[in-house]
């Protein structure tokens, strides 16, 4: 299957446009890591071209270097030989959103279990970089798991991001051989369920299909994470980044994707679900986010407060 050729929905034109070339050149000149290009997202082109301001569309920076310290078997990003962190780079990053002209920023980082407080106290100080030099930006964090310690998650959820998202990957028992080991289905639902316990900050999480998992595993999937009452899903096709990576075990077409996001939305509750072919976990992330909370003229405070007491409803 994974060698078979890829159907038309999956065919992605090339990226381009001045928009384009502005955030990479001002990511160069800034020596940044992004995950869109790190991890080869497919959506590169359409997120950095657009946005919930019509800035600069929604561009994920990539923390603590390029190189990651697990080796999940789905994931393009380099393992091994790890460097020590670039004390500018929360700087940097703050510097790079304000010449770009985000109004939502992603944050996400490569795992860092080699350092003393795996890298949290470095993902809060760009956190509140960006918070200090830009008032009234929305920032979205997708954290590594920091092995399930609370005092780690609470540097983050101390920094005060608006939505703070940590990717479950798949379902429960294709937990490895998808994710490192060192990862897990318990531990990351609980990251998760610490955030809403612990702040108010909306909650998201994304799912790869197309790599093994059951349609009843998807839903029970689903329903574990709203037990969590997580806010947002994601859900998109897995593609193999190269042949030593996880076989693709088949293309889920469009219309169950579409199906998958109704289940999600209207039947279990979500904020809202991005789900289809092509999407990764901060595709759109700020003109979804900004449309499912912001469209009734809310604050996002007054959004804020309304997810919690739906949630408290539950």
């Amino acid at each position: 299957m994974s060698r078979a050729r890829k159907p038309e929905w999956l065919k992605m034109r090339p990226p381009r446009g001045e928009q384009f070339t502005d955030v990479k050149r001002t990511l160069r000149e800034h020596d940044l890591n992004t995950v869109c290009e790190e991890a080869n997202c497919p959506n590169l082109g359409e997120c950095w071209s657009g946005g919930p301001g019509d800035g600069g569309g929604t561009a994920t920076f990539m923390l603590m270097g390029h190189r990651c310290s697990r080796g999940c078997n789905f994931c393009d990003v380099e393992t091994g030989g790890m460097e020590p962190l670039d004390p500018d780079e929360p700087a940097n990053v703050a510097s790079a959103v304000a010449e770009i002209g985000l109004d939502y920023v992603v944050l996400t980082s490569v795992d860092r279990d080699d350092l003393p407080d795996q890298g949290a106290g470095h993902f809060a100080e760009a956190i509140r970089e960006i918070k200090d030099r830009h008032p009234g930006i929305l920032v979205e964090v997708l954290i590594p798991d920091f092995q399930g310690e609370e005092h780690l998650v609470r540097k983050i959820i101390d920094a005060e991001p608006d939505v703070i998202a940590h990717n479950v990957e798949t379902v429960e028992r294709l937990q490895w051989p998808v994710r490192d080991r060192r990862a897990g289905y318990e531990q990351s639902l609980s990251v998760l369920e610490q955030v809403e316990r612990e702040s108010d900050v909306y909650t998201k999480t994304s799912l790869m299909l197309g790599v093994g998992e059951y349609h009843h595993e998807i839903y029970q999937t689903l329903s574990d994470l709203r037990e969590a009452d997580v806010d947002v899903v994601t859900l998109g096709q897995y593609l193999q980044p190269s042949r030593t990576h996880l076989d693709v075990e088949r293309y889920v077409h469009p219309d169950e994707f579409e199906t998958w996001r109704r289940v999600a939305e209207e039947e279990m509750g979500f904020l809202y679900c991005a789900s289809g072919p092509m999407v990764r976990s901060s595709y759109k992330a700020g003109e979804l986010f900004v449309e499912a909370v912001l469209r009734e003229g809310k604050s996002v405070e007054q959004a804020r407060q309304a997810a919690r007491a739906t949630n408290a409803g539950d």
